[in-house]
């Protein structure tokens, strides 16, 4: 049996529960239970005493016993604890198992949407479903039906959020591909407002609507070269200096970022973003409530000290 990570990560996972269900196994049960030689077990093993909770002390790592020949788990990481999930965490796990299931190449769907099904349950039995799960199941719908027009060679109308302008849109497209880049589903297709090849983040995309036209991107139009990384800077662009607070960290991850410098100590993180209105950045960063900080450039940080004050000026003032 092959053991790349396609294959490796779901036994790892499946490994821990499994010795603790079963204290003092021989590894020759154990590799044979899980379809592999007993030196690739060994081999995972290995792996698995370097795993654990953040702070990596005693305590915090699994741990192993051996003796002669067999295995048992001495300290299980908290493995043993019930999952708790905030409604945060909550949707941006789906999402999570929603992207993994629609990725090519992954082995054990059925897991992704048994575990897919167990939180959901949860959720709903925690009365968060109506934030969580309505999240999921309308990006869910629009992964659907733009799959569905690839399919059929159809064209889409689709109305879609543009983050570096801040501005919602409604454009008629030719879809040429799908492609997971980054962690994150894109769709690739011809734009004719803009006559040219665009990519469109499906969770920016607000709504879709098949034509009964044909899909016709021209002939000339390539497909996106993503090798080197999805975002590149462009003449349009500008670039901010930003000093995030722990809480606001997700912007790099949300946003197109050049640089990021972490400060392991205070958690903090300084980013360089990319930016073609200024406007959108000062309104990002008020928004975020003191969690972010503009550096550079003066001029956006001065309006958004600007804006900040007037609007504690006005929050103060009395009532009519």
């Amino acid at each position: 049996m092959s053991s790349g990570v396609a294959e490796r990560l779901p036994r790892l996972l499946s490994l821990v529960p499994y010795l603790l269900a079963r204290p003092g196994i021989p590894v020759t049960e154990a590799a044979a239970d899980f379809g592999i030689t007993e030196k690739q077990l060994r081999r995972d093993l290995e792996l698995l005493w370097m795993c654990g909770l953040p702070g990596y002390g005693p305590g915090d790592l699994v741990d192993l016993s051996f003796s002669g020949d067999t295995v048992t788990v001495t300290e299980d990481a908290g493995m043993r604890r019930p999952l708790r999930l905030t409604t945060a965490e909550a949707t941006a796990l789906l999402v999570a198992l929603r992207t993994l299931g629609e990725a090519p190449g992954m082995v054990d769907t059925d897991a992704v949407q048994r575990a897919t099904a167990k939180i959901e349950h949860a959720v709903g039995d925690a009365a968060l479903a109506g934030v969580a799960v309505e999240v999921v199941h309308e990006k869910q719908a629009t992964t659907a039906a733009v799959r569905a027009a690839l399919e059929r060679g159809r064209a889409l109308r689709i109305q879609y959020y543009t983050a570096g302008r801040d501005a919602v849109s409604r454009r008629t497209i030719d879809p040429m591909r799908l492609l997971l880049v980054e962690g994150r589903s894109y769709l690739e297709a011809w734009c004719r407002r803009a006559e040219a090849v665009r990519l469109f983040r499906l969770d920016r995309v607000d709504a879709v609507e098949e034509l009964a036209e044909p899909a016709a991107p021209p002939p000339g139009a390539q497909p996106t070269d993503v090798s080197a990384g999805l975002f590149r800077p462009s003449q349009e662009q500008r670039t901010a200096v930003l000093l995030l607070e722990p809480e606001a960290r997700w912007i790099a991850e949300y946003y197109p970022v050049d640089e990021v410098v972490e400060d392991e100590v205070s958690g903090r993180a300084r980013v360089a973003l990319r930016y073609a209105e200024p406007g959108w950045l000062v309104r990002l960063v008020l928004g975020l409530g003191g969690g972010a900080r503009v550096l550079e450039p003066p001029d956006v940080a001065a309006e958004v000290g600007r804006r900040a004050r007037a609007a504690l000026t006005a929050s103060a003032a009395p009532e009519d």
